[in-house]
This record gives C-alpha cells, structure tokens and sequence, in this order.
C-alpha cells in the first residue's frame, strides 16, 4: 500500500513539477541564473526523502497553481493585443483588372489596389477613398461616435467601417505599415520591456535564491546542535524555510501588474512603450504642451468675415476664391471651405507673392489678398476695423484682408479652435498637481490668451523648434521630472528628451517614434487617465512588495517557532503569490476616479467657460 501510494506521488510530482523543474534547470544550466522553480523542487524532494510525501505533493500542486496564475495574468494582459488585431479583417475585396471582385488575404493587398467596402463592412487597412462621397465610423481609432464624412481622394483608416452606402478605397501602405500594424507592435514590444521596479526584482531573484540555499543548510544546522531538536526535525523545517523564504510572491509582486497596466492603457487607446514608460508617468511634476494640433485642431477655418458694404461681399467673396482656388495651404483650404457656395470665376493676372499673398490685376483693378503688412499697406484702413482685427490677432486668430486699389474691402478671420476636451484635460491635470506649462512658437499674447482658455498655468512664447528642448531643461531643473505633449517633426527633439514624451495619434510618424507613450485616440483626456493609472500601479506594487516580504518574514518565524507544518507553510506562501497576481490584475478593470457623469458635467462648464 505503501507502495502504491509513494507511485501516486511520484505521479503528482512529474505532472505537477516537470514544467516547474524544466523551467529551473534551464534557466539554471543555460542562462546561470538560479530562480525560485530550483527552491521549490528541492524543498519537495527534501520533504520526500523524510517521508512527508502528501506534504510534497501539495506543494507541487499549489507552487503550479500558482504558476498557472501567473500565466492567465500575462494572458489576460496580452489580449489588448488580440483585440486589436481583431478590429481589421483578414480579407478584403480587390477588384481585378476585369472589374471583378476577389477576396484575398488583408496582408497581400499591395499600394495601389483598389478594394470594395461593402456598407456596414469594416475597411481592411488604410488608404483613400475612391468613391466620390463615404460616410466612415471612426469609433475605434478617434473614440468619436458620430460618422465623419469624406469626400474622394480622403485618408481612410483600416480598422474603421463604413457606415454609409458602397465605397472603393485605394490602397496606400502595405499591411505592416497600417496605423493598426504599428499600434499593435508598439503594445507587443512594450509587454516585453519591463518597468525599473520589475527589472530590480528579477535581478535580485538569483541573489536571494543563492541566500536561501546557504541559509537553509546553516539553519538545519543551528537548529540541531544549537536548540536540540531531532536530526528529522531539523531536516523538517528545513524544508518548511526552503518554502516559505522563497520569494515567489516578491517576483510577482510587480510584472503581472505592469504588464494589466500597458493592457488597460491600450485598450483606452494609449500606447505604452514598455514598463519603464508606464512606471515614469506617475513620477511627473510637470507637463509641457505644444499649441497647434496638440491643444487645437490644427486646421484652422473661418470664423467671421466682414466687408466694407453688402454691395461688395459677392464681388470680395469670388475675387478671393479665384485667388485662392488649387491652393494647398491651410489657410487657402480654410477660406475655400468657407466659400464653398460662391461661384467660381475666371479672372485677369493672378501673381502669388511668396510670404505674402496674392495680388489679382482684373478689369483695370488691383486687388491685393494677404495679411495686413501686405493688403493694407498704403491703403487708408478704418480704425474701427483696425482695432477690432489686432485685438483678433491678439487672441491668435489669422486674418486676411482683401484690398482693391489701396481700398480696404474686407477682411476674413481665422481660428484654430481648441480641441473640445483641451480645457477639462488641463483641469484635471492641475486637480492632480501637476504644473501645467504651454511652450509655443506664437507671440506672447497670443499664447497667453490661448493659455488661459483652457486653465494652462505657465507660458513660454515666441520659441522656435532648437529652443524648446533648452527651455525643457530649464523647467526640468525647476520642477523635476516633466512631460512633453506634441504632434510634429518640430517637437521630436524635446519629446525625447523629456521624461515622458506623448504624441498624438494624428501626429508626424517621427513624433510617434520618439515619444514614449502614443495618443491614438489624439484625445488629452488620455493623459490624467494615463497618471492616474500610473499611480495606482505604483501603488499596488508598493502593497505587493510590502505585503510579500511581511507574508514571508511571518512565515519565516512561524516556522522557528514550531506553529506551522508545511502544509500550513505552502498555502501561506504560494497563497500570497496568488493574491499578490490578483492584485496585480486589478488594472485591467482600472477606471478613472470620476464617474462618466462628473466627466460630463466637468466638460460641460469647461465648455461653458471658454464660450464666455
């Protein structure tokens, strides 16, 4: 019977343990590298070979156990991933040269293709619409729930549907390059890097292993000759130390943790790059924004327009659309939007003044279009309207007079409006403690009166691209740690440099590359949540490090004090394991501190506040 039952055992050791064993002998053999699977096989043997052989066994199933969890926490973790890559089809829809339809494969469709997008369908990967008018859900990248429009020959993005009737996009990258492509190996490299805490844990395991397999043999010892117990008992809870002193919970304290946090992140539409990125947020003392596309839109329009007499508005309204008709410039696009519904006309010499503007001659007129150095000069200029458009400038809008024969007839005014969500961003972050800085290529007035439209509490105007990484410096040596918010080429430097960089989903590849966490949604309301998120993992990891070591130490003298067996030791030990993963995986389900409705109400008087 005996017998029999020391099979069973072995049975349970093999199954329970192989992996366990494999794992530590390898890494043991191979990489030099002693870890907690060596603690765990030994102190089952040890435990064996002195007839405690049930005991054994359950410390192979619950050290398993535990191990097992830790498995489901890092899946659990990595399924941002699968989710992500679930928001493309596999197939797509190419026509052939015939103008029949296929289906192949979304990964070899090549630049140039031409796909059909069924209403309803989900667009397989980026590219352009073909059609003349779609009608597209950007939910999943902008976080929008209301369809936008496009006209033929607009950026569509794989991963987004269709919700109008039938288009045709052409395709513009190969699948690697897609927008969803590059979010998904950032998220599956940065699952990869691990944070500091993580990385200090791992590199003390070995060292702490090495303590325990001297400590165990010279308790044993200490315990014979010195207190008297029997040569068994001494082997006994030997083997109760080699168990409960391994610092399996301590290990876990951190990785399951960072790794729910990077997931959460992603899943709210941010990228992290790597532990370290995510464990650096919460160290923050400041953050640094760019203007234009970061705090703003980045497109400007028009927003008001007046005319010397209603007898002219017509004539100004067509002679400026003439001008500005094939134009590419923002401001050129702004104004042709506004004057969607005016006739376009043919007129005499159009001349484009670099840096200046344009100067029309037609039907013996001179007609000067440009902003006001350029349009007013020489002409006689209200000063009504005078005041009324430097106080415009002021407050950062763009305006564009219209001038005939040294005559001013009109002027068109240009805003790049602040993104709806920048004020209550910014609320938040100062709510938080954080200072709050804009540092901007604008004049000083202007960026002040940007500044204080969404709360922002320091500024630092007329600065070109080289001065913002110095200026950086600077509030780093005056706050600490900061943080760099931006969406161009221009601030790649300085988001590299800062301690934390954020680009936005809509920025320059190049910004996206050297920051260290990517805004895909190109909402700001992602930077407190990402602070917040960042606290409370450096929290939890806090408690799992403390919680770990005061299990172990209670254990530890638990043992010498002869009131656990190793039953008792095991449960205690690997149980804490278990709880410190569980806690760690709280971060998947990690909210923000307000509520949707305070959210809500937050926006709302944010936004009541900048129309005032």
């Amino acid at each position: 019977m005996e017998i029999t039952a020391s099979l069973i055992y072995i049975v349970a050791f093999l199954t329970g343990g192989y992996y366990s064993a494999k794992s530590g002998l390898v890494e043991l053999f191979r990489d030099k590298h002693l870890n907690v699977d060596v603690l765990m096989i030994l102190a089952a043997v040890g435990a064996s070979l002195i007839g405690y052989w049930m005991e054994a066994a359950l410390l192979i199933f619950i050290f398993s156990l535990a191990g097992s969890m830790e498995v489901m926490a890092r899946e659990r973790s990595r399924n941002a991933i699968s989710e992500l890559m679930n928001l493309t089809p596999e197939e797509a829809r190419r026509y052939k040269s015939n103008g029949e339809i296929e289906v192949i494969p979304t990964r070899k469709l090549k630049i140039g293709d031409v796909l059909q997008v069924p209403r309803g369908a989900t667009i397989p990967i980026d590219g352009t619409l073909a059609t003349d008018f779609g009608v597209i859900n950007e939910a999943s990248v902008t976080g929008e729930s209301v369809p936008v429009e496009k006209n033929s020959g607009s950026e569509v993005i794989g991963g987004t549907i269709n919700a109008g009737e039938l288009i045709d996009i052409e395709v513009t990258v190969e699948d690697e390059d897609t927008l969803f492509s590059k979010i998904i190996r950032l998220v599956d490299e940065a699952q990869s890097r691990p944070s500091k805490t993580a990385s200090f844990i791992e590199g003390i395991e070995d060292t702490y292993v090495k303590a325990v397999l001297i400590g165990v043999p010279l308790f044993i010892l200490a315990v014979y000759f010195l207190l008297g117990w029997s040569m068994e008992e001494s082997f006994y809870r030997g083997m109760v130390l080699l168990t409960v002193a391994s610092p399996c919970a301590l290990v876990a304290s951190a990785t399951p943790a960072t790794l729910s946090g990077i997931s959460r992140a992603a899943k709210k539409g941010m990228v992290f790059k790597g532990g370290q990125a995510i464990d650096n947020v919460n160290q923050l003392k400041a953050i640094i924004f760019d203007k234009t596309g970061t705090l703003t839109v980045g497109k400007p329009e028009v927003v008001d327009a007046a005319y010397a007499s209603e007898d002219v508005k017509d004539e100004v309204d067509e002679m400026v659309k003439a001008a500005e008709f094939g134009s590419t410039h923002p401001i050129a696009s702004a104004i042709l939007r506004h004057l969607h519904e005016t006739p376009k006309i043919e007129v005499g010499n159009i001349a484009d003044i670099t840096g200046k503007g344009f100067e029309i001659t037609h039907e013996g007129d001179t007609w000067k279009i440009g902003k006001r150095t350029y349009a007013t000069e020489g002409a006689s200029l209200n000063q009504e309207i005078s005041n009324k458009t430097e106080l415009l400038e002021q407050q950062g809008n763009t305006v564009i007079f219209v001038s005939r024969n040294d005559e001013v007839l009109a002027y068109y005014s240009l805003e790049d409006r602040l993104k709806p969500e920048s004020r209550m961003a910014i609320e938040r972050l100062n709510g938080m403690g954080i200072q709050t800085i804009m540092v901007s290529g604008d004049n000083q007035r202007t960026a002040e009166y940007i500044a204080a439209k969404v709360g922002i509490r320091e500024v630092h105007a007329n600065h070109m691209p080289d001065e913002k990484t110095e200026r950086l410096e600077e509030l780093r040596e005056k706050y600490g740690a900061i943080g760099m918010v931006g969406d161009g080429i221009n601030d790649a430097p300085a988001l590299a440099l800062a301690d934390v960089g954020f680009a936005m989903g809509s920025g320059t590849d190049i910004a996206m590359e050297t920051a260290d966490v990517v805004l895909v949604q190109d909402d700001l309301k992602q930077i407190p949540f990402a602070l917040g998120l960042s606290r409370k993992m450096k929290n939890i990891i806090i408690f799992n490090i403390i919680f770990a070591l005061t299990v172990v130490v209670l254990l530890i003298l638990a043992n010498i004090f002869q009131v656990i067996n190793l039953p008792m030791g095991v449960l205690g030990h690997e149980g804490s394991t278990i709880l410190v993963i569980l806690n760690g995986l709280r971060l998947l389900n990690y909210k923000d501190h307000l509520g949707k409705e305070s959210v809500d109400d937050l926006s709302a008087a944010g936004q009541l506040k900048t129309d005032s």
